[in-house]
């Protein structure tokens, strides 16, 4: 058994990986590591691809697209590491990007999973969208990063480079402990894709794990190669992932208020869709929230399992208000303007 499996899901990305898993295998030198790609019923040529110029990279075939979620869960339980790295495959790796992530795990029992600085692929001196130097929280279940709030990213300054507990950790790179991964039920197979990391991290945070940003650590990260942003899809499984995660993971006294003002807000985007024009965003919206209530009392006996296995129901890594007021109302576009996390 390795030490470390980086492993890759793959999905109709032969074009991917022939650009990024290149710098995967020149940089990940650690003498105990396995390479890993899993591919998720691909019906391009990747397969062929991989054992022609990659043999020495293992191979896990999946008969079907399981999405990110359950794609990686099936995945993971063919691989025996002490540490996952997940990492997507529009992934462009640093040298020696592996190892202050692994020396920290190996020095703080405490801390369940990292990540490192996520820059733009295509224009490295900005953040990268999706996780930059951290992700957090906001009270109604907001997701946004140090180093990118809404739409406005950071470019980077070295302005966060300081290690710092975070709240989530995100999927283009999360190196997690691979026996408290399955210990926490891994990714929720039902998200498909989008949020089911935040989910994750949550659970771990709410069960009394410490998540870190690492900004020693630097990859630089594509994003969007498989759903652009306002692709209705997209749009669907953001707003209703968003709703199962709140449910599952919010303690009982937030519950009712939080679930509320969510379904206000919501609307309100849903309106802002149909005001310029994106009708089928709009009533992506409107399904999403259909689809969760329709199918809540799937999530009930899970949400009661994580209520009796918090040890700190409301975690310190959550924003105690307002990201849509402090970014709308308030005109507070950077992260280091935040009074709580400054």
């Amino acid at each position: 058994m390795k030490k470390i499996a980086v492993v890759i899901l793959n999905w109709n990305g032969r074009r991917l990986l022939e650009e990024f898993l290149p710098s995967v295998i020149q940089y990940s030198t650690h003498p105990d590591i396995d390479i890993v790609v899993a591919d998720n019923g691909s019906t391009d040529d990747s397969l062929t691809f991989l054992e022609t110029v990659y043999p020495q990279v293992t191979r896990i075939v999946l008969p079907q697209n399981y999405g990110f979620a359950d794609g990686y869960n099936r995945a993971l339980k063919q691989v025996e590491s002490d540490y996952y790295v997940i990492l997507n495959s529009d992934v462009e790796v640093t040298e020696d990007w592996l190892l202050p992530a692994i020396e920290f795990l190996d020095n703080n029992e405490d801390v369940v999973a990292v990540q490192p600085k996520i820059l733009a692929q295509r224009n490295k001196d900005y953040f990268e969208y999706a996780g930059a130097s951290g992700g957090f929280l906001d009270k109604y279940g907001y997701p946004f990063c140090r180093g990118r709030i809404f739409q406005k990213v950071e470019q980077d300054k070295g302005q966060y480079d300081a290690p710092l507990d975070i709240l989530w950790a995100t999927g283009a790179c999360l190196i997690i402990r691979s026996r408290e991964f399955f210990d926490a039920g891994g990714f929720d197979s039902s998200f498909f894709a989008h949020m089911e990391e935040i989910d994750l991290c949550w659970r771990l945070n709410n069960r009394g794990w410490r998540i870190v940003c690492l900004p020693s650590s630097v990859v630089y990260h594509v994003g969007a190669a498989t759903l652009k942003k306002e692709n209705p899809r997209k749009t669907f499984l953001n707003f209703r992932n968003n709703l199962i995660m709140l449910y599952k993971n919010l303690p009982q006294e937030h519950l009712k208020r939080v679930m509320t003002i969510r379904l206000i807000l919501d609307y309100i985007a849903a309106i802002q869709f149909t005001l310029t024009g994106k009708y089928a965003n709009a009533k992506e919206v409107i399904r999403a929230h259909k689809d969760f209530y329709d199918n809540r009392r799937e999530y009930r006996s899970v949400r009661q399992g994580n209520l009796k296995k918090m040890v700190q129901p409301y975690p310190k890594t959550i924003y105690k208000k307002s990201i849509l007021a402090a970014y709308y109302l308030k005109s507070i576009r950077l992260f280091s303007k935040l009074q709580s996390f400054s």
